[in-house]
């Protein structure tokens, strides 16, 4: 099994065991106690522009929380495709789904990298996820080849922080610990991959750090001829 593969394997295996306790743990603790990523998500969200029956990807949904945000913007006439990689995570979505009553939902088990994205969608999403995977520039990349023209791809997850207080460092540092090698994301700086990927890929790409550098939202929108 090559690295690829094993830190594949391993996220799903670690999902698996967090899922049904995964939407307290992440309103609770996620990062660390008292973490803003409520607000976070829904800057996200809004950072999109959604108008009422647009098609947005919830690109590693996970348990679907952000959901209920999107809907607000879309409304009923709208659609939200939920891509994961984890089947757990996608059963806890299906309750939030069914519990709600949407049917503007779908759900689809596959991993982000060989995701086959369906054609002209309006919006794709992305929160504290993308920086788990190697190939995310790849990802960015066929989304981007998916957005109809002046589309939008919004991008939110964690990062190391430079010169801040060490119990914040160690606060981001100490989540990753779950899902991989902290010394291998470390020296990978995926925060560095996604931005050089949708300045690329993108126009108008903008990139905010968040919460003393801890985290990062980086958004931007698919022009006419955009990755075509």
């Amino acid at each position: 099994m090559n690295q690829v593969d094993s830190t594949r394997e391993h996220l799903i295996e670690t999902y698996r065991k967090m899922a049904k306790h995964y939407d307290v743990t992440s309103r609770l603790l996620y990062p660390t106690p008292g973490y803003p990523q409520r607000a976070q998500r829904l800057r996200t969200v809004r950072a999109l522009g959604l108008r009422p029956g647009d098609t947005v990807i919830d690109m590693a949904c996970g348990t679907g929380l952000n959901f209920s945000m999107i809907q607000k913007a879309i409304g009923p006439q709208g659609q939200i495709i939920g891509v994961d990689l984890t089947d757990a995570m996608l059963a806890v979505a299906q309750e939030r789904v069914k519990t709600n009553r949407w049917s503007n939902v779908s759900l689809v088990q596959a991993d982000a990298v060989e995701y086959e994205f369906p054609a002209q969608v309006n919006a794709i999403m992305s929160t504290y996820a993308l920086s788990q995977v190697p190939e995310v520039a790849a990802v960015i990349a066929h989304g981007t080849a998916a957005l109809a023209d002046g589309g939008r791809w919004a991008v939110l997850d964690l990062k190391v922080p430079v010169n801040t207080p060490g119990w914040i460092a160690r606060s981001v540092t100490a989540i990753v610990r779950n899902f991989a090698s902290i010394d291998e994301w470390i020296m990978r700086r995926p925060w560095d991959a996604i931005r050089e990927a949708v300045t690329e890929e993108l126009t108008d790409a903008s990139w905010t750090e968040l919460f003393f550098g801890t985290a990062f939202l980086a958004v931007g929108s698919k022009g006419t001829g955009t990755s075509e």
